[in-house]
């Protein structure tokens, strides 16, 4: 036990759920275990994409984001189920209720993810033995699988938890960096993607040792503070705590206007909102953000507010994606009252660096291309202001 005046070394778990989806609809019939199946968009359209799929599809070269086409090439026998994502939304919030019964300081950071600081209820000492009955409680009590990585900080611990699936336990020690992290290519870093590599390896970056070692003022000047922090993070320091009311405290990024008649045209209304959705991406865009529950606002003609808000599996953060959310809302709620103002929000906003998207059976396929685009869109946003490019329809 620390002594009064002495800090204790911070222990801190990640807890990544394996195959989440597959194991979910394991769990639901026990028929699928122990074979090679997946979950795919449209399991009858050999185009559909897989969502996830099991360690058996796996051990045959199956693998998240293949064709359903290709998958069945593979492994004629594959069985592919279409995804129940209530059904994934009880099973994760089942998984944090659990973990909550060891300690209150638990961060859900997506559907299938969460930081535990466990330094007050055993620290390092008791980090196995803690993370082994969380391991098995869930395998027992839910019926799913999870890997635990185990280091003193958040980075290290997401790092960790990557090491051995599924139903891994591994600690990672600051000491350890140099040895395990440093030799890899810096795309296999958590916070770094496709574009953050290319700009990297401008840079003569190409492992995690690179990045580690790299001047700071160079890095600082062509990355930004998300050059430093991956930096620090390549050393192994991130001092960010496990907060279990980081969604709740984060700020949202909404846009609302007030309408100069009583409008009751549906198409009018749904080009404010288009409007809207543009102004919120370029606020997001500016600060980095993405959120995962969109709310609209609306006001009628008599002063009443309604607002109808939904949670969505990818956090938000481009005008279509908004506005398409967005756009639902408003039809599926609008009662024909005229309409005197109208409003769109983004809550539960992350950083993007942080973002750890779960695939989607609705965008994967494109994007990689959006994000190219969307891209470009939001430069010339930036310089020229909203309203000067919009992405046309197919």
């Amino acid at each position: 036990m620390a002594t009064v005046g002495e800090t204790r070394a911070k222990v801190i778990l990640h807890l990544d759920m394996n195959s989440f989806f597959a194991s979910v609809e394991q769990s639901y019939d026990p028929s699928l275990k122990g074979i090679p199946m997946a979950v795919a968009g449209n399991p009858k359209e050999r185009r559909g994409i897989l969502v996830t799929c099991s360690y058996e599809a796996r051990a045959l070269g199956i693998y998240t984001t293949m064709t359903v086409g290709e998958a069945r090439r593979l492994c004629p026998e594959i069985v592919i189920v279409p995804p129940d994502f209530e059904k994934y939304r009880i099973a994760s919030a089942s998984v944090f209720d659990l973990l909550r019964t060891y300690t209150d300081l638990v961060e859900p950071v997506s559907i299938d993810e969460a930081y535990i600081d466990i330094t007050a209820i055993g620290g390092l000492t008791n980090a196995v033995n803690i993370a082994s009955d969380m391991q098995q409680r869930i395998l027992q009590e839910l019926d799913l699988p999870c890997s635990i990585g185990i280091a003193p900080n958040k980075f290290l611990a997401k790092t960790a938890s990557d090491m051995k699936k599924p139903m891994g336990i591994t600690i990672l020690r600051k000491r350890e960096i140099e040895k395990v992290l440093w030799p890899l290519p810096v795309i296999e870093m958590h916070g770094i993607g496709k574009s953050t590599e290319k700009k990297m390896h401008d840079l003569h970056v190409f492992t995690i040792g690179d990045l580690a070692n790299a001047d700071e003022l160079i890095v600082r000047t062509s990355l930004g503070k998300n050059g430093s922090r991956l930096r620090k993070r390549a050393n192994g320091i991130d001092d960010r705590p496990v907060d279990p009311e980081a969604a709740a405290e984060r700020k949202s990024v909404g846009s609302s206007t007030t309408l100069a008649i009583d409008e009751t045209d549906l198409d009018v209304c749904l080009a404010i909102l288009k409007r809207l959705s543009e102004s919120v991406a370029l606020r997001l865009d500016r600060q980095e953000l993405a959120g995962s529950v969109v709310m609209i606002q609306i006001r009628t003609a008599d002063w009443q507010n309604h607002s109808r808000s939904r949670t969505v599996l990818n956090p938000l953060y481009t005008e279509d994606a908004i506005y398409k959310e967005a756009a639902d809302l408003f039809e599926r709620h609008w009662d024909m009252e005229p309409v005197r103002l109208l409003g769109i929000t983004i809550s539960n906003v992350i950083p993007m660096n942080e973002l750890h998207e779960q695939l989607s059976i609705y965008n994967y396929e494109k994007h990689a291309e959006d994000e190219k685009i969307d891209n470009l869109v939001t430069t010339i946003k930036n310089k020229f202001g909203p309203g000067s490019i919009k992405r046309g329809s197919k």
